[in-house]
């Protein structure tokens, strides 16, 4: 129990804080914001979306600058806390690889079965790709669609795989130095690692504009743009946390005993380079061997 001379537990017993409602009502209006905005109810729709995104973002900034204190500053994060943040990231984390297993399912209950019923009247309903007309597919049943034409995953693909490797090991140099408490080591490789997530983005970037196929009238093109773009948006979110890491370690922050914020960035990161090589592999490789295969055939 916690009493006026301090607590005698390890455990955090969070102060009251106004963050929960403000974030609430922030998002609430940056909702309702959003919604008159995309159906055009009024002309002040924009502003008000602009006013609830302010709020959200002030209320992230607040509150996760209260967490900084609380582990900095008041010692709240004892090693049993820190403990269960772990946990909790850990099933973060969890969580997030069952959402991208929710778009490989989709990926490959299309390309394993191209012939099934389903898939079938959705050709003859929408075409099969781009630059064929409804119901006028060559090659019904085959994968990639016909008319599609898949990236060669031995350029930009590639590099961009090279790219995220390397940041693993980048962001790997800065744990080890933080463990060490190399401060410009830590700095270092949080640089590095930061411009080879930027660069990765600009890439992908540069890889959508040059597509030869687009989100809308194909199913490989729905399943392609929104497993790769999700993990564009997990490699920017990435990116940003890091972004917070350096600044933080820039202010002195982070201990080779207590650096939690650090750790769950670095996790995050790893997360993000695995998933990167199952796309790799099953979307780009694999998808493109199929292509090929199926052009060798007809």
């Amino acid at each position: 129990m916690a009493t006026a001379q301090g607590k005698h537990h390890d455990y955090h017993l969070v102060d009251p804080s106004p963050w929960p409602a403000v974030g609430s009502v922030s998002a609430f209006i940056m909702a309702v914001g959003a919604i008159s905005w995309m159906h055009h109810m009024f002309s002040a729709a924009p502003i008000v979306f602009g006013v609830g995104t302010i709020g959200v973002l002030y209320t992230m900034a607040s509150w996760w600058g209260d967490v900084i204190k609380e582990a900095q500053y008041k010692g709240d994060h004892t090693r049993v806390v820190q403990l269960h943040h772990r946990y909790g990231m850990i099933l973060f984390i969890a969580s997030e690889v069952m959402f991208f297993v929710a778009w490989f399912w989709a990926y490959f209950n299309a390309a394993l079965f191209p012939a099934d019923a389903v898939h079938a009247t959705r050709d003859a309903v929408f075409g099969c790709g781009l630059g064929t007309a409804a119901g006028a597919c060559a090659v019904p049943g085959t994968w990639p669609p016909h008319g599609i034409e898949t990236f060669d995953p031995w350029h930009l693909p590639l590099l961009n795989t090279l790219i995220l490797l390397t940041s693993g090991t980048t962001v790997t140099w800065a744990h080890h130095a933080l463990l060490e408490n190399d401060r410009q080591g830590l700095k270092y490789g949080l640089i590095l690692t930061v411009l080879l997530g930027a660069t990765f983005t600009c890439v992908q970037a540069y890889e959508y504009s040059h597509a030869a196929f687009s989100f809308a009238g194909n199913v490989y093109g729905a399943t392609f743009f929104m497993a790769t773009g999700f993990h564009g948006f997990h490699v920017l979110v990435g990116t940003i946390f890091l972004i917070v890491c350096l600044a933080r370690a820039y202010a002195g922050h982070f201990t080779p005993t207590q650096h939690l914020g650090f750790e769950f960035a670095a996790w995050y990161w790893h997360f993000v380079d695995v998933v990167w090589l199952f796309l790799f592999l099953c979307i780009y490789v694999w998808g493109h061997g199929a292509e090929t295969m199926a052009h060798g055939a007809h």
